[in-house]
């Protein structure tokens, strides 16, 4: 047995997702190629592979508790000097965001994890580049506008080429959805309400 490194988030859907990827790339951002567009609820992590099963189980719990909600995001905001990131703001679904990743991360749970900075929900745009191209990202995406439907989140894996891939995804309202069977957006999916 090993270990893997993983991550969940709620992946942007197209075209907002490929979009902000390829401005991410212009900028100088040599990871954006490997990482899809998302708003973070787990940090990469590293667990035994063993774990995955039990960590599939819990994020099945995890969004079987929870609802579909309006995701927003809207201008730029940045971690600068704290941490070199530029990103797109979360100005709408931040609280259900900031609920989901403590559900995700909870103590009782298989991924128990303290975070380094205070959770901000937020879509990295640039990330350790020169300043100059960070202040390039800041002021080209200020006025940059997406919304949709949030309908669950997905987990990830990261390769051993740095590339992240999407594993499973879990969609609010506990249905579940093979991870044979995933779609490549969130926003395809409506739920009955309880």
């Amino acid at each position: 047995m090993g270990t893997v490194t993983i991550g969940v988030s709620i992946a942007v859907p197209e075209p907002h997702g490929s979009l902000l990827q390829e401005r991410r790339a212009g900028f100088g951002d040599a990871a954006a190629t490997g990482i899809p567009t998302h708003v973070t609820l787990l940090p990469p992590t590293e667990v035994d592979d063993s774990a995955l099963p039990a960590i599939e189980a819990h994020l099945v719990e995890v969004a079987a508790a929870g609802r579909p909600f309006p995701m927003r995001l809207s201008g730029t905001g940045t971690f600068r000097p704290l941490s070199p990131v530029v990103y797109v703001q979360v100005v709408e679904g931040a609280e259900a965001c900031t609920w989901l990743q403590k559900q995700v991360r909870d103590a009782s749970g298989p991924v128990a994890r303290e975070l380094q900075f205070p959770y901000h929900p937020h879509v990295t745009v640039a990330h350790g580049i020169d300043d100059e191209a960070m202040d390039r990202a800041y002021e080209e995406l200020s006025e940059y506008e997406a919304q949709w439907p949030c309908t669950g989140f997905a987990l990830y894996e990261q390769g051993a080429d740095g590339v992240w891939r999407r594993l499973r995804d879990f969609v609010f309202g506990g249905a579940v959805v093979p991870p044979q069977a995933s779609a490549p957006t969130q926003n395809d999916t409506t739920l009955p309400t309880r």
